[in-house]
This record gives structure tokens, C-alpha cells and sequence, in this order.
């Protein structure tokens, strides 16, 4: 008995190190590619789901904006650069979002969830290679919206490409994690999308949080990060004009937000797995 749970604690060892072999000679790198190339294929071969993305976007903003004049008039004309960068970093969000827990969900529809669970890399890698091309492909969607939405209202921002692309990654980094998590738990328990699509109006609230007036809103997803978006591009401040306390707090809540996600992510495919409804939908 012992000889043979040795022997099989050898294999699983042994299966284990191949694993990790195969996935380091294959390389991170050319899964990066991979993943990368895939989105972009998808982006270039249905370009009407693409445009027709931005083309909502543009129209929610659009109410949002001409139906706001009418009821509050001045008001939002005054706020407009504000609302401007805020609906520009909730479009990011929700496609950070919505990478990772609905591709996942997406994948366990359509059967191909168990393929990544049997790549050499990993579950969790495959997920987030993948989460991180969406994001990508959503950063240039929500660019094209933002030159529309200071089309439409006339306003200009300062756009410092260095400190948007840094702020605003990391900013949507928070909501990775969340994803991860939201994936994870879609993966254990099917079908929640309801759930899981409720959550993304809570960016909203995250967004506008009074973090410089209730000092403890920094370490909730987003609401830090957004305050140093709205500097940036709204008054101009720069990425080396913040402060070291700013700074940290931009790079530290989104790591652990990330890292939460991760361990929830893994926590609950494992729990699928052991149950044996990881493939079932």
C-alpha cells in the first residue's frame, strides 16, 4: 500500500515537473503572443462587434451628456471634464471587468474551458494573458470613444500619454483582480452573470468615492486611482508631480487587488475541479 502511494506520489511529482518543464520551454512570452495575436484576429475578423462597441459607448454618453444639459444646464457643462474622464475610465473598467468573468463564462459554454486547465502553463496564466489582451484591445476602443466624446462637447484635456497610460492601467488593474475573482466564482457556480453584470455599476460609485474628503475610499478599487486620473488630465499634473504617498497607494492597492483575485481564482477552480463540474455549464 505504502509502495504504491509512493509510486503514485512519484508520478504525480514527475507529472507535475513536466508540467512546469513544458511550460518554461514553450515560454510566457510566446503565450503572451499567442493571446495577443488571438484578440487581434477577432478584433480584425468581426470589426461590426467592434465598432458597434464604440458606437454604444458614444451613445450612452450621448444621453448622458445632451440629456443632462437639459435638466441641469449649466451644471454639467461646468463638470463636463470630469464626467469626460470619468465615463472614459468606467468604459476601461468594465472591459477590464468583463475580460476575465465573462470570457470565462463564455469558455465553460462553449466546452473549451478544459483546455486551459490542460495547457502546460496553467489555468490561471492562460486567464490572465487573456484578461490583459482584452484590456488592451479596450484601451484603444475607449481612446477612439474619448476623442468622440471631445468631439461632441467641444472640451479639451490634457493628455500627457505617459501619465494617462500609467495612471489609467493601473488604476483598471484594481478591476482585473476583481475580474479574476468574479471568473472563479463563475467557473464554481455557472451561471451568476446577473450577479456578476450588477457589480459593474458599482464602478460608478467607486469612480466618483470622495477620496481626498474620506481619506479611507483610497484602498477601495478604482477610487484612488481615479482622483489621480482626474489631476492628470483634467488640471494637468504629471506622473512625477505626485506625491511618493500617491504614488504607492497607486501601485500597491491595485497589486493587492490582483493578488486577491488570483488566490480566489485559484481557490475556486481547484474546488471545481474537486467536484467535478469544472466542464459542466
Amino acid at each position: 500500500m505504502t509502495a504504491s502511494t509512493d509510486t503514485h506520489a512519484d508520478s504525480g511529482d514527475s507529472a507535475d515537473t513536466s508540467t512546469v518543464d513544458a511550460a518554461m520551454q514553450a515560454g510566457y512570452l510566446d503565450l503572451a503572443r499567442a493571446v495577443l495575436y488571438r484578440e487581434y484576429l477577432i478584433f480584425v475578423r468581426y470589426p461590426a462587434n467592434a465598432v458597434g462597441g464604440i458606437v454604444i459607448s458614444v451613445f450612452f454618453f450621448g444621453l448622458l451628456f445632451y440629456g443632462g444639459r437639459m435638466l441641469a444646464g449649466q451644471a454639467i457643462t461646468d463638470s463636463i471634464e470630469g464626467i469626460i474622464v470619468g465615463y472614459f475610465l468606467w468604459s476601461l473598467s468594465v472591459g477590464a471587468y468583463q475580460s476575465i468573468s465573462n470570457d470565462i463564462g463564455s469558455e465553460a459554454q462553449w466546452g473549451t474551458l478544459e483546455r486551459h486547465v490542460m495547457t502546460p502553463f496553467g489555468f490561471a496564466p492562460v486567464a490572465f494573458c487573456k484578461g490583459v489582451a482584452k484590456v488592451v484591445r479596450t484601451f484603444i476602443t475607449s481612446t477612439v470613444v474619448l476623442a468622440v466624446m471631445l468631439a461632441i462637447t467641444g472640451t479639451t484635456l490634457q493628455l500627457n500619454v505617459l501619465t494617462v497610460v500609467v495612471v489609467a492601467s493601473l488604476t483598471i488593474a484594481s478591476v482585473l483582480g476583481l475580474g479574476f475573482a468574479a471568473g472563479g466564482v463563475a467557473v464554481l457556480y455557472k451561471r451568476i452573470g446577473n450577479w456578476l453584470n450588477l457589480l459593474q455599476f458599482g464602478f460608478i460609485i467607486l469612480i466618483s468615492a470622495p477620496v481626498f474628503e474620506l481619506g479611507w475610499t483610497r484602498v477601495l478599487p478604482l477610487a484612488h486611482g481615479s482622483a489621480l486620473l482626474q489631476r492628470a488630465m483634467v488640471d494637468g499634473t504629471r506622473l512625477w508631480q505626485f506625491s511618493a504617498v500617491d504614488l504607492s497607494l497607486l501601485v500597491g492597492v491595485p497589486l493587492g487587488y490582483v493578488l486577491l483575485g488570483y488566490v480566489v481564482f485559484q481557490y475556486t477552480t481547484r474546488r471545481a475541479r474537486r467536484l467535478g463540474v469544472l466542464g459542466d455549464y
